[in-house]
């Protein structure tokens, strides 16, 4: 008899309550990251694209894009986490701590905070508090989510259900500012728009116009790219619907991408305070966008305010603003809803 040395993946019933998940492979980043990220959405925000721009911002050198980085020390959980998910619910609480840099290598470690098995008993929704590293053991993302995963023993026990108590936004004062960015001396020529803090108010909403369709080869290269090695997204066997599944990630990056078209400026994003896939994306649709502006605060950077944004992603030809039915259900075009917080020039 042979031992299997493959590993299965993670089942519902394989979570505890305060089990701490150190996520394989640390990660170098390059120039490649960067490079890639820009023309998998196309990202066109200055401060990730320009080194000089950078500088005058009071910065080193250009980041690497802050979803960019969320995409790395997001792919690192996914053998541990969602290996075996149906499907990735929702994000909290997520803090963009320090920027990453080419030369940076990064690392991720979970703990499992929330457990609640499914009425039906075959699967269960699992919370886990993410933490990514970098080589000098600093922070630099941070964020909560939640994910249903199935199980593979119908039979196991239920786990008491933990269900933890997320907050509905980040306040202004819970936002880290990297170090040395000052707008004071933004030039919003090279930046794209005119556009700054105090010219967005609050309910104020946005059509980012553009659209893109996901092609197959994109979304494969992506969720490779990120070493995402969720089922969903490559075996055509591990959905019912005999189409592979969108990464969500995809769809935040390349909605972030086209929300340019209106908000140039919103140059860093700096939390994620609730988001959610509310329906399947698929190879073929195209991904179009509009913002709301639910927030605004003043920082005590210089040149610097925030501004807390809802970005919806939507399919097809959507063009009114819509989210929800009269029983309150998100409409079927609604693939994204993501709240967040960006810093932007006053």
């Amino acid at each position: 008899m042979t031992a299997s040395k493959t590993n299965p993946g993670r089942f519902f019933e394989d979570y505890r309550i305060g089990q701490t998940l150190v996520h394989a492979v640390p990660r170098t980043v390059s120039g490649g990251e960067r490079a890639l990220y820009h023309a998998l959405y196309p990202a066109r925000t200055a401060i990730y694209s320009s080194d000089e721009f950078a500088r005058a911002s009071g910065l080193a050198q250009s980041p690497l894009d802050d979803l960019a980085g969320f995409h790395i020390v997001f792919g690192k959980t996914v053998p541990d986490v969602s290996l075996n998910a149906v499907a990735n619910l929702g994000y909290a609480e997520g803090r963009f701590l320090k920027p990453v840099h080419v030369g940076d290598t990064l690392r991720s470690v979970s703990e499992v905070i929330g457990l609640k098995q499914n009425s039906n008993g075959r699967s269960g929704v699992v919370w886990v508090h993410t933490t990514g590293t970098n080589q000098h053991g600093e922070a630099v993302i941070d964020y909560k989510r939640w994910v249903m995963v199935k199980k593979q023993d119908f039979d196991a026990p239920a786990p008491d259900t933990v269900i933890p108590d997320l907050a509905p936004a980040l306040s202004v004062d819970q936002l880290v500012i990297p170090d040395g960015l000052d707008f004071s001396k933004y030039d919003f020529t090279l930046a794209g728009e005119p556009h700054r803090w105090g010219d967005y108010a609050v309910g104020e909403k946005i059509d980012h116009v553009d659209g893109s369709t996901i092609e197959e080869a994109e979304h494969m290269l992506a969720t490779r790219l990120w070493q995402n090695t969720s089922k969903v997204h490559f075996d055509l066997m591990a959905r019912t619907e005999w189409q592979r599944l969108i990464y969500g990630g995809h769809v935040i990056s390349l909605a972030r991408t086209l929300s340019f078209n209106g908000l140039a400026n919103a140059q860093m994003v700096a939390g994620i305070n609730a988001g959610a896939h509310v329906n399947p994306c698929v190879g073929g649709d195209t991904v179009r966008a509009w913002s709301e502006v639910l927030d605004k605060a003043e920082t005590a950077a210089p040149g610097i305010g925030a501004l807390r944004l809802r970005l919806v992603a939507t399919k097809g030809e959507s063009k009114d603003f819509h989210l929800r039915d009269e029983a309150g259900k998100y409409h079927r075009d609604i693939l994204l809803d993501l709240d967040y917080w960006v810093l932007i020039p006053t």
